[in-house]
Parts: C-alpha cells; sequence; structure tokens
C-alpha cells in the first residue's frame, strides 16, 4: 500500500519515497503527495527526481488494480527509475491548487442547491455538478451571489472520520446518487464545513473557503426531464 501524503497534507508539494514497483502502469512509491484520479477530481501531474539528476515526468495519477496502490503514470519514452530507488516526488502545485479551490467550491455549490448530486467533474481553474431537480427554475445571478457570499464568509474546511455503521445510519450525509462512498474499510472520512456543509469525501481542498476566491456560475443546462446541470469557474 501507499502512504497517501496528500491524504494528511493537501499542501504537501513534495516528498522523500522509495520506488516499489515499475510496470506497463507506472510507477509506484512506498509514499506520495500526487492525489490519483477518483471523486471526479483528476490524478496529480509533476516529476520524480531522481539521485543522479534525472527526471520523469509524471502525466497521471491513477488508482492501481490492488488495494491501496497508486500508479504514477510517465511520459512516453521516459528512462524509468528502478525498484528502491530513492526520488523526490514533486507535483504541479499550481494545477492542484486550482483543483483544490474549484472541488471545494463545489461543496459550496452542492450547499446552496436542494437536491441529489448525480454527477460532476473537476477541472482546471472550472468545474459542475448535476443535480436531479424536476420542474425547478434555477437563478444563475443568485447561485453565485449565494456561492460568493459563503466564499466571503471565508469558513473554515476541514475533515472528520466516521465509522462505516455511523454512515449507514445516516444516510443523509450522502448527497451523490450515482457514487457511493467506499465502504468495508472501518471509516470514511468526511469533508466539513461547519454550518455549511458535511459530506463524505476523499478529494483535496483548501483550508478556508475564502482561498477560493471569487467564483461565476458560467452556465445551466438541462441535460434531461430531472437533470440540470450547473457549470462554476474561478474568476
Amino acid at each position: 500500500m501507499t502512504e497517501e501524503v496528500f491524504r494528511a497534507d493537501a499542501y504537501a508539494k513534495s516528498c522523500e519515497a522509495v520506488v516499489t514497483a515499475v510496470g506497463p502502469d507506472g510507477i509506484q512509491l512506498d509514499r506520495t503527495v500526487f492525489y490519483p484520479m477518483g471523486g471526479g477530481q483528476p490524478g496529480d501531474t509533476g516529476s520524480l527526481k531522481l539521485g543522479d539528476g534525472r527526471s520523469v515526468r509524471i502525466t497521471d495519477t491513477r488508482k492501481g488494480q490492488g488495494p491501496g496502490q497508486i500508479v504514477h503514470v510517465p511520459e512516453a519514452g521516459a528512462a524509468l527509475p528502478a525498484v528502491g530507488d530513492k526520488v523526490t516526488a514533486e507535483i504541479d502545485w499550481d494545477r492542484r491548487y486550482r483543483h483544490m479551490r474549484v472541488h471545494t467550491c463545489l461543496h459550496l455549490l452542492s450547499a446552496v442547491v436542494v437536491g441529489g448530486v448525480t454527477g460532476g467533474q473537476i477541472g482546471d481553474g472550472k468545474g459542475r455538478l448535476d443535480f436531479d431537480l424536476p420542474d425547478t427554475q434555477l437563478d444563475k445571478d443568485k447561485l453565485q451571489t449565494d456561492i460568493n457570499r459563503l466564499v466571503g464568509e471565508n469558513h473554515s474546511v476541514g475533515q472528520r472520520w466516521i465509522t462505516d455503521d455511523e454512515l449507514a445510519a445516516q444516510p443523509e450525509l450522502v448527497r451523490t446518487m450515482s457514487v457511493k462512498p467506499p465502504s468495508g474499510q472501518g471509516k470514511v472520512r468526511l469533508l466539513e464545513i461547519p454550518g455549511v456543509d458535511l459530506q463524505p469525501c476523499g478529494g483535496t481542498h483548501v483550508a478556508a473557503t475564502g482561498e477560493i476566491g471569487a467564483v461565476l456560475v458560467t452556465k445551466i443546462e438541462n441535460k434531461g426531464r430531472h437533470n440540470r446541470r450547473i457549470n462554476i469557474a474561478l474568476a
């Protein structure tokens, strides 16, 4: 299993690690700051720097086939490290930070829109959520005002853990209708913005809503009789 440094500290930009496996899917490390694609959030990019001065460009990060495995995907043709090599794993921080800002903003969006979430995606400086909202008219200007109010109030953003049984007893915490939080590991991480939002989430987030900055609601789309897609972007 890979130690998930990003899970404990989303602001960690680099870490020292040891290569544990190299295969056709990519490179595995004993620990990493690279977030693997999941929950609508893209995998991190960056580099693995070796002691001899070489650097391996990482173009994507994904979950491996085994439990707890994280695979760092190198660019085509890269000279790969060997198992046992010591490396410095370093993410493209500016890109990751935009993902963190957008991801946290989508939690604010889910707090101001009352409805089940049917899908979502986080991009570089933009994102979207889909809601089950039959016969509901949405006011784009009001949504934008409400989100920016929560941003300006600079609410703290944190995390806490609950057991699988505690989550099963509080089904209202799960907003996503199509994807359920992972269970069977004994505990589930909750993203908590006190007084604003509390729901299971394994992504990376900023420490306070003020870090998101000004937000635009760029488009509201009708994607079906029940589905309303709300697109946001960092201003």
